[in-house]
């Protein structure tokens, strides 16, 4: 209780708070956009994700793991939603049935979360994820964040013309908490993304006024399936149920590299809890127009950049963004903050995660042949994600989300190399 006596701890979880924001309040939006929903749907969306991802951190950071780290939407399944929303003319279903199918197939694998955590499944992940794997998929994680992170801060107008201005502003920022970060003290480092955000924002403002989100004056907190009624899609369920084994061992990456970070390594009830909770959490989010929940293993970044790794300053940011979904005024005024600028600071926080992932895999032997299983999933992914989606549109629809994502093939070929060569006999 004495930490909550110091004015640090509070900017630090102020800190925590944009950072979980900035993690939030595009999936939403994106969300509204693709299944044609008002405005007050879409605010309604955006008030209970910062509710739920707030209860969630808060309970995963002292229930589950017992590491500081977020717990929101998993990214993995934005793709899957976005690509089948989309493709809903194609295979001849509306978007209520696309939503429908979606949240019933969320709802099996929740379930399938909840009873796998409760039976331990964790431990068999854990053996798949040795520290090559972990090492793949963060660095698979942290090149993806920066590719769009570097993308939304590059600012276009309505009409496609580069913002000269705007843009020089958020590179700008990006530079100044960087400088900060490897030049300042040890507390203006620790606090150099919450300079950069309050900083940039105000500066970005005063130089080049954004245009505000669109947000309904009223609307209530929840709403019972807003993308459509329940219905049963064999084909789409099974693409759910597969994508929630994969979001499980995502989560195992991000434990692993909390293990590392605070030295201090997770127990097996730690693993149950923590899956048990990701069940009832996409079982929840489901019912209420989100995502299913995962551990994001990107705040390994973020906490290498502050330096603060106390579980304090996630429960106070968590808060704060519970109470930015109970205060739809205090909500709104955050919704301004120009995506630009928070990209710009994340884009240097997420830099940090690069060398958690090189440390990783430092302490393994690499020469020409075995550099392969490292080499082959990176490169891989990295291909994948710069292959233009239209390549992928004469696939199946129900593998286009799977194939697609450079994160997940990446990681899976790495899995695969792992489990099925015996890489010692090539470290000679």
């Amino acid at each position: 209780m004495n930490n909550l006596k110091t004015p640090e701890i509070w900017l630090a979880g102020l800190q925590w708070m944009f950072y979980i924001f900035m993690n939030t309040i595009v999936i939403p939006l994106s969300l509204g956009e693709a299944f044609e929903l008002s405005a007050s749907e879409t605010t309604t969306l955006m008030l209970s994700a910062f509710i739920l991802t707030g209860i969630a951190s808060i309970l995963q950071t002292w229930l589950g793991h017992g590491y500081a780290l977020m717990d929101g939407q998993a990214a993995i399944w934005w793709g899957l939603v976005l690509s089948l929303c989309a493709a809903a003319p194609s295979i001849g279903m509306s978007l209520p049935e696309v939503g429908g199918s979606l949240v019933a197939g969320f709802l099996i694998s929740g379930l399938i979360t909840l009873l796998l955590g409760a039976l331990g499944f964790g431990k068999v992940l854990i053996k798949l994820f040795n520290p090559v794997v972990i090492g793949v998929s963060l660095f698979l994680i942290c090149i993806q964040l920066i590719l769009l992170f570097f993308a939304d801060m590059i600012v276009w107008d309505d009409q496609g013309q580069l913002q000269y201005l705007a843009t020089a502003v958020t590179f700008i920022v990006a530079i100044i908490v960087g400088v900060l970060q490897v030049k300042g003290s040890k507390l203006v480092s620790s606090f150099s993304l919450l300079i950069g955000i309050v900083g940039g924002w105000c500066v970005y403002e005063w130089i080049v006024p954004a245009p505000s989100i669109s947000m309904a004056e009223s609307a209530p907190l929840f709403s019972l399936f807003p993308w459509g009624a329940l219905r049963v899609d064999i084909g789409i369920m099974l693409t759910v149920i597969v994508v929630g084994l994969i979001n499980m061992a995502n989560s195992i990456s991000g434990i692993n590299a909390a293990e590392e970070l605070y030295q201090r390594k997770a127990t097996e009830n730690n693993y149950k809890r923590s899956f048990m909770l990701t069940g009832i959490f996409s079982i929840v989010a489901g019912i209420f127009g989100q995502l299913p929940f995962g551990v994001y293993a990107s705040s390994i970044g973020f906490l290498e950049s502050t330096k603060i790794l106390k579980r304090t300053a996630l429960v106070i940011g968590s808060v704060m963004i519970i109470a930015l979904g109970l205060l739809p005024a205090v909500g709104a005024f955050f919704a301004q903050l120009p995506i630009a600028v928070g990209s710009a600071v994340l884009f240097i926080a997420y830099l940090q995660m690069f060398g958690t992932a090189f440390r990783t895999v430092q302490g393994i032997r690499f020469n020409s042949r075995t550099i392969f299983r490292l080499a082959l999933p990176i490169l891989l992914g990295v291909c994948i994600m710069n292959t233009d989606a239209e390549v992928f549109t004469s696939l199946p629809v129900y593998v286009q989300p799977l194939l697609s994502n450079g994160l997940v093939m990446g990681v899976l070929v790495s899995i695969l190399l792992e489990s099925t060569v015996r890489w010692s006999k090539y470290e000679e």
